[in-house]
C-alpha cells in the first residue's frame, strides 16, 4: 500500500511523540476507604470503586482499610473481585485487618502497614464471638491459603541451584485461621496468628510500613507526582447496602409470609398486604439492582404466590397447587440471593448457596411460627389483646355470647375462602371457613370461635 510522504511524516512524528505524551501523563490512583464492618455495603463500596477506577483509567486502587471483620460471604465476594480487577489494587491497612480483613488483604497485589498495625485472627465465628464448626474453619483454610498461592512464588538461584519461593506463605495465612497450625520461630499450637508490622515485613506478608497514603503512593509504589481520586458512596449504596443485610432479608421474608397469611384470614383488602407489598419491594428492588434478581427469579416468585391463591380461591382444600405454590415462593427468595446467570449456577460458591438457603429458610419458618403464635393469640390474651375487639362486639349487638353459639346453624352471607360473613339467627358474624371454600348462601354449622370470630363448616 502506497502512503504520501506527508501522511508518513505526521505518522512518524505521532509515533515519536507517544512515549513522551505517556511519560508526561499523570499517573491516577484510585483510592476506596473501607473503614466500616464488611458487609454488603462495604462489598457494595469496593464493586463500584473499582468499575470506577477502571472507567476512568486509573494506575492502580489504593484500598484503604481498617477492619474488625465481618461476613465471610460478602469477604470472598470481595477477594473474588480484588483478585481478577484489571486495575492493579494495593491496600494500606491503617490500625486492623482482622479476619475478613485479612483475607481481603491477602488478595492484594501488595499489603503495606502503618506501624502498629496488626492483620490475622481469621477464625469463623458467631455472632456471639465462639468459634464456628470445624467444616466453617476447613474452608476458610482453604480460602485464605488459596488466596496466599495466587500470588504465586518467587525464582531464586544460589550458587547454580534454582529454589522457588512462594511469595507469600500459604502456611502462614492457614495459621490465621487454624490454631493448631505450628510454623517455628513463628506461632505454637493453642494460638491463631495474628501479625504486627514488623512481623509482617519479617514473614513476607506486608511489602512496607508507612504512616499516610501520600508516602504508600511515594515512598512505596513508587509514583512521585500522581493525581489521586476517591470513591464517594451516595446514600442510595449505604441504603442498597442496609437492606441487603442478611438479617434484615430475614425479617422482609417474615413480613411477606405473615402478611400474606393474615391478608387471607381478613376480608377485603387492608394493612397486612400492604405490608406484604412494602416488604417485598425492600427484599426484591435492591437485589435487582445489583443483578442479582433477574426478571425470570421474580416471575417464579409471582408464580408461586398465583398458585396459591388459585389454592386458596378456586380449588377447595389444600394439595398439589397449593404445595407447589409455596415451592416456588422460597425458590424465587433463594435464587435471587445467588449471583447465577439465567440457569447456570456454575458460579455459584458453597457458602453463597448456603447463606442463601439460611436466610431464606430462617425467615419462611420465623414467619410461620410467628403467625401461627399471633393468630392465636390476638383478641384473647395475647400482646395486642389492649386493641381486640372482642369484648366490644359481644356487648355492642344483642347477640348471645359466643360460647352459646357453638352447634347453632345459619347460612354463608358472602363467599367463604376461608374468611368472610356468616348469618345465624339473622345476626352477621365474623366467619372463617374450616372445610375450605364455602359458596355464598351455602348452609353452614358453628364448630367453634376464636378471636372474635365463628368457626364454620358446611352443614
Amino acid at each position: 500500500m502506497n502512503i504520501n510522504p506527508l501522511a508518513k511524516l505526521i505518522l512518524t512524528i505521532a509515533a515519536a511523540l507517544a512515549p513522551i505524551a505517556a511519560f508526561g501523563a499523570q499517573p491516577v490512583i484510585y483510592q476506596i476507604d473501607i473503614n466500616l464492618e464488611i458487609n454488603r455495603t462495604s462489598q457494595i463500596y469496593l464493586s463500584k470503586g473499582l468499575a470506577e477506577a477502571q472507567t476512568v483509567g486509573a494506575d492502580a486502587v489504593l484500598l484503604h482499610l481498617n477492619t474488625y471483620g465481618g461476613l465471610l460471604d460478602a469477604a470472598d465476594s470481595m477477594r473474588t473481585a480484588i483478585l481478577y480487577s484489571h486495575v492493579p489494587v494495593y491496600v494500606f491497612i491503617d490500625n486492623n485487618a482482622a479476619s475478613a480483613g485479612a483475607l481481603i488483604s491477602l488478595a492484594c497485589k501488595k499489603i503495606y502497614m502503618r506501624q502498629g498495625s496488626n492483620i490475622g485472627a481469621a477464625t469463623v465465628v458467631n455472632e456471639t464471638g465462639s468459634a464456628m464448626p470445624d467444616k466453617y474453619q476447613s474452608y476458610m483454610r482453604s480460602l485464605m491459603r488459596s488466596t496466599a498461592e495466587a500470588h504465586g512464588k518467587d525464582t531464586l538461584v544460589s550458587n547454580g541451584d534454582t529454589t522457588f519461593r512462594w511469595r507469600r506463605d500459604p502456611l502462614i495465612a492457614e495459621a490465621m485461621v487454624d490454631e493448631s497450625s505450628v510454623i517455628p520461630n513463628l506461632i505454637d499450637t493453642g494460638k491463631t496468628l495474628t501479625l504486627t508490622a514488623e512481623e509482617a515485613v519479617r514473614w513476607g506478608y506486608c511489602d512496607g510500613i508507612a504512616n499516610s497514603v501520600d508516602e504508600v503512593v511515594t515512598q512505596l509504589m513508587h509514583y512521585d507526582d500522581y493525581k489521586l481520586m476517591t470513591f464517594r458512596p451516595s446514600w442510595q449504596d449505604d441504603l442498597r447496602g442496609f437492606l441487603m443485610n442478611p438479617i434484615l432479608q430475614s425479617i422482609l421474608i417474615l413480613l411477606i409470609i405473615g402478611g400474606i397469611y393474615f391478608e387471607l384470614q381478613t376480608p377485603g383488602i387492608g394493612f397486612p398486604l400492604a405490608a406484604a407489598v412494602v416488604a417485598a419491594v425492600l427484599y426484591f428492588a435492591p437485589l435487582y439492582i445489583e443483578g442479582l434478581a433477574e426478571n425470570w427469579e421474580i416471575m417464579v416468585f409471582a408464580l408461586g404466590l398465583i398458585l396459591i391463591a388459585i389454592e386458596i380461591f378456586v380449588i377447595p382444600g389444600f394439595g398439589v397447587t397449593g404445595i407447589g405454590g409455596i415451592i416456588l415462593v422460597i425458590a424465587g427468595f433463594i435464587l435471587c440471593l445467588l449471583d447465577n446467570i439465567r440457569f447456570n449456577f456454575s458460579g455459584v460458591g458453597f457458602t453463597d448457596a448456603g447463606r442463601a438457603i439460611v436466610i431464606v429458610l430462617s425467615g419462611v419458618l420465623l414467619g410461620s411460627l410467628l403467625t401461627l403464635w399471633l393468630s392465636d393469640r390476638i383478641g384473647r390474651k395475647g400482646v395486642l389483646r389492649r386493641v381486640a375487639l372482642e369484648a366490644d362486639l359481644e356487648d355492642a349487638v344483642s347477640a348471645p355470647p359466643l360460647d352459646d353459639l357453638v352447634g347453632l346453624e345459619g347460612v354463608a352471607s358472602t363467599v367463604l375462602r376461608p374468611s368472610g360473613k356468616v348469618i345465624i339467627d339473622g345476626i352477621s358474624y365474623d366467619g372463617v371457613s374450616e372445610s375450605g371454600f364455602i359458596e355464598q348462601g351455602a348452609a353452614v354449622r358453628i364448630i367453634r370461635y376464636e378471636n372474635a370470630q365463628v368457626y364454620v363448616e358446611t352443614t
